[in-house]
């Protein structure tokens, strides 16, 4: 995800300092969200071997459910950073997520 390692005389206010035996070894940086979300995507073009963009409409959907469980909405301008790797609008990312809460809420009403 981009996390960078340091020694922990290095380590700042937002960084993880690892111990071992109540001693720091390690201190670990995380990136910024946004970061993470182009490593996401990166990672996700990779999977599939192609552009998201090229992805069927089928396959997007199923991206932006992953993405969504892996918080990438919740990241400023995740929405629209998704829906240009995509290839379409932020209306239809909003729209693929309003039918996984649809399906979601069908699948609890049935008792699934």
């Amino acid at each position: 995800m981009g996390a960078e390692l340091l020694v922990p005389a290095q380590a700042e206010a937002d960084d993880v300092v690892l111990s071992w035996e109540g001693e720091d070894v390690l201190a670990v940086r995380l990136p910024q969200l946004s970061e993470s979300l182009d490593h996401i995507l990166a990672a996700m073009e990779r999977r599939h071997g192609m552009p998201l963009a090229e992805l069927d409409r089928k396959a997007k959907q199923e991206t932006v459910r992953l993405l969504e469980a892996r918080g990438a909405f919740a990241v400023r301008h995740g929405v629209e950073t998704v829906a240009g790797a995509l290839g379409v609008s932020r209306f239809t990312v909003y729209n693929y997520l309003n039918r996984e809460t649809a399906l979601s809420r069908e699948k609890a009403a049935k008792g699934e």
